[in-house]
């Protein structure tokens, strides 16, 4: 039944909520960060964000309803997406730039890609797409460049952040995997509002163990930022990307990675007044190429058959 599937029109507008919002997140988070520490902003955003959705979905008659097992999947998969990928990426951004951390994120749909073909199977990378992972690699480095060389404590703290970013990195595209083969069908919003709870907690239990109430200062500017990461990032962004994710195909959800970092750069000059220097300008022509070649490169899918989300969206 065609009225099964969501229309054209639907889909992209998910997919720029994506492109605009996560695109402005990096700005956000380096706002929210400035007297608040990383874990505690994050609690506090995924956690006031989860409430606010279950609310929702109980006001709503929405089903909130799950099995141990299916709680269990869905606080895997928020944890790695919005712990293990987030709170990384807050963390970094004390050290990097908002325009860095960006370009170094995405490369998340080269993560994406191999995890899918070793997990789920239903794709084999091209050629085409083999040469783009390579050339991710080379932007990467082009990238991490001037920490490499860079003297001092705070070149080393800026190595090691980036390089726990890219981790962070194959955390959200692993969890990002694992939600599309534990899940038969779209993720419903009371799914998708259980996953962003449990990474609150997460974050939370880390925010104690890490003892950062006592190192925390709320002001107006940071309260302000969390304000716009919990409606902007969370509940519009985040619910849009479980939309696509649901919905289209692993290449196609990837797009995203090369729309937000030059947003991310564009604000990061703009409001913050951070250099764009030639390893920027390289390094993300370089990462962007390299998204661009995997996401469009033909992937020979393993069985004949293809889902109707992945014939609209192509």
């Amino acid at each position: 039944m065609a009225s099964a599937y969501p229309s054209r029109f639907i889909l992209g507008l998910n997919f720029l909520l994506v492109y605009l919002f996560w695109g402005s997140t990096y700005l956000g988070i380096d706002i929210a960060i400035e007297h608040i520490p990383p874990a505690l902003m994050c609690a506090t955003r995924f956690s006031l964000a989860g409430l606010l959705m279950l609310g929702y979905c109980l006001v709503s008659g929405k089903n909130v309803r799950y099995s141990a097992r299916e709680l269990l999947e869905l606080a895997v998969v928020g944890n790695l997406l919005l712990m293990g990928g987030n709170l990384t990426l807050s963390y970094s951004e004390r050290y990097i730039s908002t325009g860095l951390a960006a370009l170094l994120v995405a490369i998340t749909p080269l993560w994406f890609l191999v995890l899918d073909s070793l997990l789920i199977g239903h794709h084999r990378l091209s050629a085409r797409g083999l040469v783009g992972l390579g050339l991710g690699f080379v932007g990467t480095i082009v990238l991490l460049w001037p920490q490499l060389g860079a003297p001092g404590e705070l070149g080393k703290k800026q190595l090691w952040y980036s390089l726990a970013l890219l981790a962070g990195s194959l955390s959200w595209a692993f969890g990002s995997v694992l939600s599309k083969r534990w899940q038969s069908g779209p993720p419903s919003f009371a799914a998708t509002a259980w996953q962003v709870l449990f990474a609150g907690l997460g974050n939370l239990v880390f925010a104690l163990g890490n003892h950062e109430l006592a190192h925390a200062t709320w002001t107006a500017r940071g309260i302000g930022a969390i304000a716009y990461l919990i409606v902007g990032g969370s509940l519009i962004g985040y619910t849009a990307y479980i939309y696509i994710l649901g919905h289209a195909p692993t290449a196609k959800v990837s797009t995203y990675a090369y729309v937000n970092p030059l947003v991310a750069v564009f604000l990061g000059w703009l409001v913050l007044g951070e250099r764009i220097d030639r390893y920027i300008v390289a390094g993300s022509a370089i990462v962007i190429a390299s998204v661009i070649l995997v996401t469009g490169a033909a992937i020979r899918k393993t069985s004949d058959s293809m889902t109707a989300a992945e014939v609209l969206a192509d």
